[in-house]
């Protein structure tokens, strides 16, 4: 699978290549991904929403071809390994929380007054009927830790292309990410993810790039299943606070209870 950690988010052709390179002598990849100009780019990919702490608002609509649904919520994360959310509308779903803590998930439902522990093999699953996953919420994974990453040609000189395998630890669906961000300032553009046949699944485009406070990212990530026509789900980053001071309990099993 990095949303777009990452509600994306968040991509090339010379890529049979690379796994053929790959499987015939690991080591010489594996030293590609620990050069100072690819790691500096996973980092930034994989922090790009994150901070010592932070507190946002964001807007979720999820679009199939029978319907759709928007969802308000509220964000808190601290670090890589911390995040909780809380549905604030629509009115069915207020109260709703998930929390995440190093790599253990629960959900707590408020109609039926229960927490619920995600297991590891539930990770890949859709939240909230969305096309993001639960990893792709909370962020359980990292591309820096969780992917080997060789650079590929890009479509033009203000862009630079990645290409993620995951490491044989790595629990995923992927068999590969495409990541493309621009040259400037490292921001992602677009991730493509594949199947461990090689097709293409789903894109992760980030859009809309706003400064809040000190910190300048895309607001807007559209993620389309590419074997779903007429899905989509788009996560906007209505406000966001990248030196937050979450409450002492922001990040605790009590704190999916309180209203």
């Amino acid at each position: 699978m990095s949303t777009p950690r990452h509600l994306i988010l968040l991509l090339l052709g010379l890529l049979l290549a690379g796994q053929a390179a790959s499987a015939a002598d690991p080591a010489p990849q594996a030293a590609l991904a620990e050069t100072p100009l690819i790691r500096q780019i996973l980092a930034r990919v994989d922090s790009l929403y994150r901070s010592d702490a932070s507190h946002c608002r964001l807007e979720m609509e999820i679009s199939t071809p029978n319907w759709q649904r928007r969802l308000e919520m509220e964000m808190w994360t601290r670090g890589l390994d911390e995040t909780f959310i809380r549905i604030l509308s629509p009115a069915k779903d207020a109260g709703i929380t998930t929390l995440r803590k190093g790599t253990q998930m629960w959900n707590f439902f408020p109609r039926i007054d229960k927490t619920m522990k995600v297991p590891t093999s539930m990770m890949m699953s859709a939240w909230m009927g969305s096309d993001f996953t639960n990893d792709d919420l909370v962020k359980e994974s990292t591309l820096i830790d969780d992917y080997v990453a060789t650079e590929a040609p890009a479509p033009a000189d203000s862009l630079r292309c990645l290409v993620l395998t995951p490491r044989e630890q790595t629990a995923t669906v992927w068999g590969r990410i495409e990541l493309t961000v621009r040259t400037t300032d490292l921001l992602p553009v677009e991730e493509i993810y594949y199947d461990e046949k090689g097709t293409a699944m789903r894109r992760l485009r980030f859009l809309d790039l706003t400064r809040f406070g000190k910190r300048l990212v895309p607001a807007t990530m559209e993620l389309v299943p590419l074997n779903k026509p007429g899905h989509q789900t788009v996560i906007r980053y209505l406000e966001a606070d990248f030196d937050a001071e979450p409450g002492e309990d922001t990040f605790s099993l009590r704190a999916l209870r309180r209203r």
